[in-house]
């Protein structure tokens, strides 16, 4: 069976030590999980990521970076409840503003928390050490 290929974001917003990281919940089980979805014919990675973010969110921004900042699988379940892997290429986003309206807007539960609130909150296991090596970096770090 082939592997299904996703972009996903991490989006975060705010200054250097007080940084937050968005949260959504997915449409049918409402699971808190970062932006995510297939890539479209012709579009990079990383355009799919940036369009997830304002699909999903209303995220406008910019990716920080044209490399990933990792990579989680996951197994999606059909409606038959078969279920089929799927790889996630994630990439950072800074935030710098949220839209009025989007495509998914009242679909989807939004939150901005702090790395460590998100890491309690995401149950996307796979997300879950992205955002702790996140954490790790003195941009992200929680101001003392």
């Amino acid at each position: 069976m082939a592997t299904t290929h996703q972009a996903g974001v991490i989006a975060y917003r705010g200054e250097r030590g007080q940084r937050e990281i968005l949260l959504i919940t997915s449409r049918e089980t409402h699971r808190w999980i970062i932006p995510k979805g297939n890539i479209g014919r012709g579009k990079t990675a990383r355009k799919a990521a940036k369009l997830e973010a304002f699909e999903e969110a209303g995220l406008r921004g910019k990716i920080d970076s044209e490399i990933p900042i990792g990579f989680y699988t996951y197994f999606k379940r059909r409606r038959d409840q078969s279920t089929y892997p799927v790889s996630v290429e994630v990439f950072l986003m800074h935030a710098d503003r949220q839209r009025k309206k989007w495509p998914e807007k009242g679909k989807r539960e939004l939150c901005w928390l702090p790395i460590k609130d998100a890491i309690a909150k995401v149950q996307e296991p796979g997300v879950v050490p992205l955002l702790k090596r996140l954490g790790e970096l003195p941009d992200f770090r929680a101001a003392k």
